[in-house]
């Protein structure tokens, strides 16, 4: 893999090439080893190579990272920083951007209880942010305030059975990731522990989650729902099931807030027995295709998608560039896909060809220390 270049010889090599585009990335980390925190980088757009990497603000595992609509403020999952008080309590933190510096300025923090927070997300209308926590096993939401901040949380949905069959991963429920319905009305929490996508209603104005009816949908029996993104139309939903090595596709009813299991595809090779843990997921922006990634496969899937009946049928899997691909981003113009490999320390850019799904790897990298959360400045 090819070095990342510095800073000063990544922009001159940026003016040289009038084309390029660097964008500014956010990477959040695991602190456990050499990390300190959310890091930044540029990334060019013509080539796909990276800066060095600089430390944009200190955090204790910032594990997943998501904007506001205008992205003037970040937020973080992760672990507050009470001292003397163990285990760590789950929480988020908000930051303002300084995208000229690529730094971030640390504005609060507010507990969401249990262990660390999972998963995050902030609605379209910039009034509240909802989380998940994995092992506690719970949705909550908090209220943004004007100026960014985060106002103490104001609702907690309990995640309980009936259990999947797995008698070792699927003892109690396991909140996994939120994802907000289109026209932000709905989110949908999946549970890993339940073999569930369950179902609440958003109310901005109080940044409330409400039980929904029907509540939720039930997955394939032990396939583990993790991440799940829609299609652009609303008419569609897409789960990785982290325990099935698979995905599975949902038609949408966005009147009613109802999900129906329509089928579900393996990510994997049909050869390959050993573990594999699926993790993240996304859909192309020009809608044709969706992406997966296979953790022990250490691989990208890659599905080619039918707009009208929204069914899958896999094109491609191609290596990850490193090992235990936790995360991964598309930029908007569906060119690019960076892919953070945990346990390799370090983030790999692929091409995307647009009018056929298929990813090719640049042959660069860049080194950063357990990246499990890429987000894009642009």
């Amino acid at each position: 893999m090819k070095k990342p270049l510095s800073w000063l010889a990544f922009s001159l090599l940026s003016l040289i090439n009038l084309s390029a585009s660097p964008m500014l990335v956010f990477i959040g980390t695991y602190t456990l080893t050499t990390s300190k925190g959310i890091y930044a980088l540029k990334f060019d757009q013509s080539n796909g190579t990276f800066s060095e990497p600089w430390l944009a603000v200190e955090a204790q595992n910032p594990t997943f990272l998501a904007f506001d609509p205008s992205k003037k403020h970040l937020y973080s999952s992760g672990e507050l920083k009470l001292p003397g008080v163990k285990p760590a309590l789950g929480g988020i933190t908000s930051y303002s951007v300084d995208a000229t510096a690529g730094k971030l300025t640390y504005i609060n923090q507010e507990a969401t209880g249990g262990g660390a927070t999972t998963h995050l997300v902030v609605d379209a209308t910039d009034r509240m942010v909802i989380a998940c926590n994995y092992n506690a096993a719970y949705e909550c939401s908090l209220p943004i305030l004007t100026d960014g901040s985060l106002g103490a949380r104001t609702s907690l949905i309990p995640h309980v059975g009936p259990l999947g069959p797995d008698k070792d991963r699927q003892t109690q429920a396991h909140a996994h990731s939120v994802t907000l319905s289109p026209d932000n009305r709905f989110v949908m929490c999946c549970d890993l522990g339940t073999d569930q996508v369950i179902v609440c209603k958003l109310d901005p104005q109080t940044a409330t989650l409400i039980p929904h009816s029907p509540s939720f949908v039930s997955a394939p029996a032990g396939v583990g729902p993790r991440h799940s993104k829609f299609s652009a139309d609303g008419r569609f939903f897409y789960v990785a099931n982290e325990m099935g090595g698979s995905v599975s596709t949902y038609a949408y009813d966005a009147q009613a807030g109802s999900l129906k299991l329509l089928a579900t595809d393996s990510t994997l090779p049909s050869d390959f027995k050993t573990l594999n843990t699926v993790a993240e997921i996304r859909v192309h922006p020009n809608g044709r295709f969706v992406y997966v990634t296979n953790r022990g496969h250490d691989s990208i899937a890659v599905f080619a998608r039918d707009s009208e009946t929204g069914l899958l049928k896999r094109i491609q899997i191609i290596g990850c560039e490193g090992k235990h691909p936790r995360n991964f981003n598309i930029t908007d113009d569906g060119k690019w896909l960076l892919v953070a490999n945990r346990d390799t320390n370090n983030i790999a850019s692929f091409s995307i060809n647009t009018d056929t799904g298929e990813l090719k790897a640049s042959g660069h990298s860049v080194t950063i220390s357990q990246p499990v959360s890429i987000v894009f400045y642009n």
